[in-house]
């Protein structure tokens, strides 16, 4: 890498999970709409077909008008080839198949728990850290010996501890987790704004938060709009539409729509608690005891949304299957649009071509007080050149702490456990979900199932 008058060109990024037919696609926009920056991507899969694919579609977009900014794509067969020299690298895996993800999700329906996403937490999040983990370990110990320095963003779930698992095996490594779930909270209290002030055109950029808790189970303690506290406002939008939630109704066509929420399950936390959850509904309800919002499908309709079943999901990769056919073929075009993500903005913070405050997660250094040093948090950072430092958030707020703290612990537990190679530890953490109400009996055969469902991926265990 190096720096020109007008930014910074040869920068090599590798991309581990380089195969991604959504990801990948969305990081290649970005990067051709950074008219400062320009380089390489190094693409690893163990989908090599995948990477392959992906290094055409992706040097087909140095031929758009659009395009600011050339990059060259290359696919390549080893992690050392992609990791070696490498100043950014890139983390966006799938940790097995929608197979091993359908068992994840449905085996505990025949125990009466339910999941809307199960990628994070309650006993789909932990089976999926249990293949992760050791994955993640193999990536640590590459970075470590192949490209040290190099900043490494991670999108994988379950996040925390995907990032905890780096930094166990590797602690001086420069890596932090991104989500943008915190950014559709900050669109909600913008159109809040509008709909109670008549205030038109707030920007998400334009809310400034405070962001504390851990990821997809975050709590907003400060909002602002200009010199505007935004706390009394969002307090009348939650009143107003505790009852039926914001946004389209549960008609058919709502149905339908397996990743909309009417916002009702934030409106009620907030209510009950007095901090902004600031995660999506089908994310914040598995964070909360199953009898809550998650007791039946019944019941998160009733709470404005729906449960993803992973029939869609292996529906949709056929969908994005053919659409990476198209692209590779040149039967469609990529087009340039922003995503909203930030990871090229971070990198460019990072290159020392802008600054930017953001959430991100990483180790706990004492930006969030009552929760245990080391274990990953979500808070805002300040990113500038060759540096990510914690904003100090405060205390997770008195009136969540329990909910916060125990799920905290439970994920330090899980990294223990899967790390030290323990499956008797590992179900321990298991039966302490907050969706976990089961009695030891049962929980005992249902992680039994969940365990051999996914054992291909759990050898190293034995």
């Amino acid at each position: 890498m190096r720096y020109t008058d007008n930014g910074a060109e040869d920068i090599k990024i590798a991309y581990i999970g380089g195969g991604s037919r959504g990801w990948a696609w969305g990081l290649m926009s970005d990067l051709a709409a950074a008219q400062d920056m320009s380089g390489s991507v190094f693409l690893y899969d163990i989908d090599r077909e995948a990477a392959a694919r992906n290094e055409c579609i992706g040097n087909k977009m140095k031929d758009l008008k659009e395009c600011r900014s050339a990059w060259n794509y290359k696919a390549v067969e080893t992690m050392k080839e992609a990791l070696t020299g490498a100043d950014f690298v890139v983390i966006s895996i799938m940790p097995g198949t929608f197979d091993e993800m359908e068992s994840d999700v449905h085996a505990p329906e025949k125990f009466g728990i339910y999941q809307s996403v199960g990628d994070t937490t309650g006993p789909g999040g932990f089976m999926r850290a249990l293949r992760t983990i050791p994955m993640f370990e193999e990536f640590a110990a590459a970075i470590r010996k192949y490209c040290p320095q190099a900043w490494v963003i991670n999108y994988t779930n379950p996040m925390t501890v995907c990032v905890k698992t780096l930094y166990r095996v590797f602690p001086k490594i420069k890596a932090f987790g991104c989500c943008h779930e915190v950014f559709g909270t900050q669109k909600l209290l913008g159109l809040a704004l509008e709909d109670i002030k008549g205030i038109q055109g707030a920007q998400r950029e334009d809310i400034r938060v405070n962001v504390v808790g851990i990821n997809h189970f975050t709590w907003l303690t400060a909002a602002q709009y200009k010199n505007m506290d935004l706390f009394p406002i969002y307090r009348e939008f939650a009143l107003k539409y505790r009852d039926e939630g914001f946004g389209e109704k549960a008609d058919e066509n709502w149905l339908n729509r397996f990743f909309d929420s009417r916002e009702q399950v934030k409106l009620d936390l907030f209510l009950k608690y007095g901090a902004i959850a600031a995660a999506g509904d089908r994310h914040l309800a598995e964070f909360c005891p199953g009898s809550w919002y998650l007791k039946d499908e019944e019941t998160a309709h009733s709470w404005g949304f729906k449960l993803t079943p992973v029939s869609w999901r292996k529906e949709d990769l056929k969908n994005r299957l053919a659409r990476s056919e198209r692209l590779y073929k040149g039967e469609e075009e990529m087009t340039i649009n922003q995503t909203g993500e930030e990871g090229v903005q971070q990198m460019r913070s990072l290159l020392g071509l802008r600054d930017l405050v953001t959430n991100v997660n990483i180790p706990n250094c004492g930006q969030i007080p009552n929760l245990p040093l080391g274990a990953v948090v979500e808070t805002n950072a300040h990113f500038s050149a060759d540096s990510v430092r914690p904003v100090f958030a405060g205390p997770v707020p008195q009136s969540v702490y329990p909910l916060v703290s125990r799920v905290c612990g439970i994920q330090e537990m899980t990294v223990e456990a899967a790390m030290s190679r323990d499956l008797e530890l590992a179900f321990q953490a298991f039966c302490m979900d907050p969706n976990m109400e089961l009695g030891l009996k049962d929980a005992r055969i249902l992680y039994n199932t969940m365990v051999e469902n996914t054992a291909k991926y759990l050898t190293m265990y034995q």
